[in-house]
């Protein structure tokens, strides 16, 4: 019988960046820290330029002749990529359907389980299909598996929107969630805003009622040069007659 394979339990070996005094090749292109290109100059004067400005020579691409090194901040540099592969991960995400099933007749606390459930599916970006069983005659109390399905879909309103509505399938009753786009409290002082739009929409121009006060006002003045006038035609007529 042949002996068993060892294990072997020394942690893997890592793999070092090509920087600085890494660097084994006599001659490389120099591209500086702004982009100039310093052309092929040896290892030692590229190591003494990069030492002069505090960054670091990196090996950029290895295969060309001479090989391509960079001047740069190596701990930003690193920091970056590792930014934009944790980027790209999340967008290269598979959306995936979830399932949730219950019956109308669940329970509090094992309805706050699938809550807590679907929560968490949709925390990570999938769909939650949810379902409600019948089994036998409970097949009559659809009605009922709606409303459940629709109080769910109220719990979970602030990470999830309706796909599907609550539809019957066979024996079962469905509804599709899925991820919201849209935060609930952007999306409710969105409808707030156009209410304030609508509201703030004014009528077409009437003409203002005339204002009792104003017209007291103006009457008082007037009423004086009114009877001015008044004294001045009675005398005309008294001298006219005397005449």
């Amino acid at each position: 019988m042949p002996p068993r394979p060892r294990f072997d339990r020394r942690a893997p070996v890592r793999e070092l960046p090509n920087i600085n005094d890494r660097i084994n090749y006599p001659q490389l292109r120099v591209v500086d820290a702004d982009g100039t290109q310093l052309g092929v100059i040896d290892r030692e004067e590229a190591l003494s330029v990069a030492k002069e400005r505090e960054l670091d020579l990196v090996l950029v691409s290895e295969k060309a002749d001479p090989p391509v090194c960079r001047i740069m901040d190596y701990g930003k540099y690193k920091f970056e990529q590792e930014k934009k592969a944790k980027e790209a991960k999340k967008k290269s995400h598979q959306t995936e359907v979830k399932e949730v099933k219950m019956r109308y007749k669940i329970d509090q606390h094992d309805y706050d389980v699938r809550i807590g459930q679907a929560q968490r599916f949709l925390k990570a970006g999938d769909k939650v299909k949810c379902t409600v069983i019948f089994r036998g005659r409970e097949i009559q109390h659809t009605a009922l598996a709606e409303v459940l399905l629709r109080r769910m879909a109220k719990d979970l309103e602030e990470p999830a929107e309706i796909q599907q509505p609550p539809k019957r399938e066979g024996r079962n009753m469905i509804m599709f969630l899925t991820p919201r786009k849209t935060p609930l409290a952007k999306q409710d002082e969105k409808e707030e805003a156009a209410n304030k739009a609508v509201r703030t929409i004014t009528a077409p121009h009437e003409p203002r009622p005339p204002d009792k006060l104003a017209n007291r006002l103006v009457t008082a003045e007037l009423r004086p040069l009114a009877t001015g006038v008044l004294g001045i035609r009675a005398k005309r007529m008294r001298s006219n007659h005397h005449g």
